[in-house]
């Protein structure tokens, strides 16, 4: 829905509310009218259900506010002597409407100062599992969120099996646009494996997702700079659960339910950008990469049949490798390439590139017109937000989906001629800022070289911080246990020189604040 469609859902929701407790208001001491005016009658209701007034505040936030509903029919129906468990139960099955059967067909008086004490110990635990589900879903929504790296497309600079702490304030926090979703699960349900949020899964344009809200952003304190490493949703994702969907049936899916990729930002809004041989330039010049980057490409190793050695294999740190015919195949550094090339059993060792001028169909913008390939690519501009460009037969495959797709134009094509919104169109002006995110295993990455430009409304956040890792291909859960990295646990993902592992820091902390629940408890048993 768009911002206008929201305020009368919202003006439409004052009516029920207004409608169905005017009466109740009036038995608390209230004016009926104070039941009809938006924000300051959630107020006064918290004051008549004995509950603090920044409660308000929950209400007004995505999927919070999911929760928080329940919590205050169930409040208000025992504010007025309704607390027993059937009522409970009948005022959220009924959404909240039991609350009309209590308002128009009793006379039930307010009780003022009513104890907020849960009346067992079932409703004492759901009360706290209640808040702290929602405590957690406010953190991993506006400021810190977990997650994990799943593939090799950043190896030796972020490993598969390292856990990160993704910073949502750094660029901003983007507001949940999908508002029907289960807390803190993203596409889906843990363990169920079933989708997580409602939407269409087939129609953009479904009524279903029109519950969605418009695009909007916390400010953050930070851009996003060259080379940072950046947690998105995938712009080209139509997997109907992340990870797990290998139907390729296609499935419309919100952005902020898109699946999670994590990429260096290698290009950013108004950059040209070029890939020579393997090596990204910008604006003509090699970029420089932070010391802690790892760039890898895969590298043939003639040993003439010899073997490498279990010792070897960890001294040069090959960690992605196979054989063509009696080489090797080894995902090298090029200082790691430069090291084993002294081997005594290495004969040859190349750099295995596609040659420039080699068409590859996978890569963007799909164009025969443009022989491009992983490792010879480019140039290529990066929009900018208020850059205008040229609109021809040559340049529209490179902005169709941006002009379609991101920025949601009518865009129609015949022949040389282009119409967005049913007017012609010589030029266009980008919206946002665009990114080319890309992964430092250069030749084992889906990344922006396949599917083209990340819009910055599909930015997630920063990685911060590697507080676990481990090897994720362990046969066993025991064995993950044996194989932790603890050198890694920890370890700030950004910053220069070799990272340094806060564990003990954390140990220690934990250790205190132990002692300190410890020696607090023994005082009040005293």
């Amino acid at each position: 829905m768009t911002f206008t469609e929201w305020f009368l859902f919202f003006l439409f929701i004052q009516v029920i509310h207004f409608l169905g407790t005017w009466k109740l208001y009036t038995r608390a001491g209230r004016k009926a009218w104070e039941a009809a005016v938006p924000v300051y009658n959630a107020i006064v209701l918290m004051q008549i259900i004995n509950r603090p007034k920044w409660w308000v505040v929950l209400l007004f936030i995505p999927i919070v506010n999911l929760l928080m509903f329940p919590i205050i029919w169930v409040e208000t129906c025992r504010s007025f002597g309704f607390n027993k468990r059937p009522d409970t139960i009948l005022a959220i099955l009924t959404l909240g409407l039991y609350i009309y059967y209590i308002n128009y067909f009793t006379n039930a008086e307010h009780i003022e100062n009513r104890s907020l004490k849960p009346r067992s110990p079932l409703g004492e635990w759901v009360s706290s599992i209640a808040f702290a589900i929602i405590a957690a879903t406010l953190v991993h929504t506006y400021f810190m969120q977990p997650y994990t790296i799943p593939t090799s497309s950043l190896e030796k600079t972020l490993l598969v099996g390292d856990y990160l702490f993704v910073s949502k304030f750094h660029y901003g926090a983007r507001v949940p646009m999908t508002t029907v979703a289960a807390p803190m699960a993203h596409d889906t349900i843990p363990v169920l494996g079933t989708k997580s949020f409602l939407s269409d899964d087939k129609n953009k344009d479904g009524l279903l997702n029109k519950l969605s809200l418009p695009y909007m952003r916390v400010p953050g304190f930070q851009k996003i700079k060259r080379n940072d490493i950046v947690v998105f949703s995938w712009p080209s994702d139509s997997l109907a659960t992340m990870w797990g969907d290998n139907s390729g049936n296609f499935t419309y899916k919100p952005i902020d339910k898109r699946t999670n990729y994590v990429k260096r930002a290698v290009g950013t809004p108004g950059d040209t950008l070029e890939v020579r041989d393997g090596y990204v330039f910008i604006n003509g010049k090699r970029t420089v990469l932070p010391d802690r980057a790892k760039p890898q490409w895969l590298h043939i190793v003639d040993t003439n049949g010899e073997k490498f050695s279990e010792g070897a294999v960890k001294r040069y740190n090959i960690r992605e490798w196979g054989m063509q015919g009696d080489k090797y195949v080894l995902n090298l550094t090029d200082e790691e390439a430069a090291l084993i090339a002294k081997n005594p059993i290495v004969k040859n060792i190349e750099k295995h590139l596609t040659p420039k001028g080699t068409y590859d169909k996978s890569v963007f913008p799909h164009d025969p017109r443009y022989a491009w390939s992983t490792d010879n690519f480019g140039p290529i501009y990066i929009p900018k937000e208020g850059a205008t460009v040229e609109l021809n037969a040559a340049t529209i495959p490179f902005y169709e989906q941006i002009i379609r797709r991101y920025e949601n134009n009518n865009l129609t094509i015949f022949g040389d001629d282009i119409y967005i919104n049913g007017k012609k169109a010589k030029e266009y002006t980008f919206k946002q800022d665009y990114y080319w995110m890309m992964g430092d295993n250069r030749q084992r990455s889906l990344d922006a070289r396949n599917w083209g430009y990340v819009p910055f409304d599909h930015v997630v956040g920063k990685p911060v911080m590697i507080w676990l890792s481990w090897d994720a291909n362990a046969p066993s859960f025991i064995a993950k246990l044996n194989s932790i990295r603890w050198d890694r646990m920890f370890t700030t993902v950004g910053g220069s020189g070799k990272p340094v592992s806060y564990l003990w820091l954390v140990l220690l902390s934990i250790g205190g604040y132990i002692v300190y629940s410890f020696r607090k408890s023994k005082k009040k048993k005293a």
